[in-house]
């Protein structure tokens, strides 16, 4: 009777470690967002340091509020009146550079993915270690070359010298996916006639376009930033980039801080917005030749 009537052992409540480990899964959630959230508030905190600068009085930097209450636009009106002509020369180079070096790489890429041509381990492991070699060697060397050709002090030399960077990058970034594209389509083409250079620019070229996009757009990249070669290729001010144009600002005595802010965030603004406009391209273009 005792034994019959003795109650049972209640079971643990069915929803409670659901409920329980939903809560822990939500808690490390925020804790994760919360930590990613620092990082990037620590990285772009340099950027909004330079833009809320460039909205301060001129002057010392030391003396810039943590929050622009007093915005002045002076700084970026100094900018546009002492760097636009540098930052119309910045877009001129960078362009010119990122279309030689896609005119030279895609060719050279394609021919590298597809054709069986001996030494072509040995080609890519000169490619490479031609990354490796020190912008000043390359100026130093091009200063010498360009001398005797008169060169110097232009734009044609400004681009061919910033290509030097963007053409042994286009072509491992577009060689990469170019590995990965079916040649049945390009000997189909051939059966119908196209020649190579005509498959090679009817269906490689708009087929890459991804790898296309990526490599120019570093390629820009390279070239809008370059200081290294702008110094060393240029003696005047009559063909000066942004970058050259930005060190002017910095004096022993007198820096006008709030308009060498200016034109940072200025020259940052072609990058930002290319990046931005071209996000889901590179990613594309990026990852194209990683899965065979």
């Amino acid at each position: 009777m005792t034994a019959a009537t003795a109650p049972s052992a209640s079971p643990a409540s069915p929803g409670l470690a659901p409920r329980s480990g939903s809560r822990r899964r939500r808690g490390r959630a925020a804790a994760h967002t919360a930590l990613g959230i620092l990082f990037v508030a620590i990285m772009l905190f340099p950027v909004y340091w330079m833009v809320n600068a460039s909205l301060a009085p001129g002057g010392n930097s030391l003396n810039t509020t943590v929050l622009p209450l007093r915005p002045d636009l002076g700084g970026y009106t100094r900018a546009l009146a002492d760097q636009g002509p540098n930052l119309v020369t910045s877009l001129i180079v960078a362009i010119g550079a990122a279309i030689l070096s896609l005119v030279l790489a895609a060719p050279c890429a394609y021919a590298l993915a597809q054709f069986r041509i001996k030494g072509t381990g040995v080609l890519l492991f000169l490619i490479l270690v031609s990354q490796m070699v020190p912008g000043i060697v390359i100026a130093n060397a091009l200063y010498t070359a360009y001398t005797p050709l008169g060169l110097i002090n232009t734009i044609p030399g400004l681009i061919l010298a910033d290509a030097t960077a963007g053409v042994p990058f286009a072509i491992l970034i577009m060689r990469a996916y170019l590995e990965t594209f079916p040649t049945s389509i390009v000997e189909a083409a051939r059966v119908d006639g196209c020649g190579h250079v005509r498959a090679f620019w009817s269906i490689v070229l708009p087929v890459s376009r991804n790898s296309l996009i990526t490599a120019g757009i570093f390629s820009f990249l390279f070239a809008w930033s370059d200081f290294l070669m702008a110094l060393t290729l240029t003696t005047g001010e009559s063909i000066r980039p942004v970058t050259l144009g930005l060190y002017t600002y910095i004096g022993t005595n007198d820096t006008d801080w709030s308009a060498v802010m200016a034109t940072a965030v200025l020259s940052s603004l072609p990058a930002v917005v290319l990046m931005i406009a071209a996000q889901r391209y590179i990613a594309a273009g990026a990852t194209g030749g990683a899965v065979k």
